[in-house]
């Protein structure tokens, strides 16, 4: 029973996931909101971009949509999964290759994402 459920929260989250970075790679193709350390000579590059756009944040959405899927299977982990999600979205700023707004399109997203398979797949 325990097995059976560890391996439905793991095909749960890994489809989650796999929806997410469908929906991130969808959405930065066609918003192409050019990264601020290309569009803004004072702000500088402080880690390689995974491509030429920023608009949402691809980091952030899976770090606050992991965290509300671990938060909902492992509520014991809640303070490190979401001390990590904060994190992950600061840093996306600080390294200079997202706007704020950008990190909160991809919470945003993230959460809505991660609620709506909770809804459609309760834990």
């Amino acid at each position: 029973m325990i097995f059976t459920q560890g391996v439905f929260a793991v095909l749960h989250v890994m489809v989650t996931g796999l929806c997410v970075l469908g929906t991130y790679k969808f959405l930065k193709t066609r918003l192409v909101r050019e990264r601020p350390f290309i569009s803004c000579d004072v702000i500088k590059q402080a880690a390689p971009a995974l491509d030429r756009y920023s608009f949402p944040s691809g980091h952030t959405m899976h770090a606050v949509a992991f965290a509300m899927m671990f938060s909902s299977y492992l509520p014991a982990l809640n303070p490190l999964v979401w001390g990590f999600a904060m994190l992950v979205a600061m840093s996306r700023v600080i390294l200079g290759l997202h706007y704020p707004t950008d990190i909160a399109a991809g919470a945003l997203l993230g959460a809505l994402m991660a609620n709506l398979s909770l809804f459609i797949f309760p834990s």
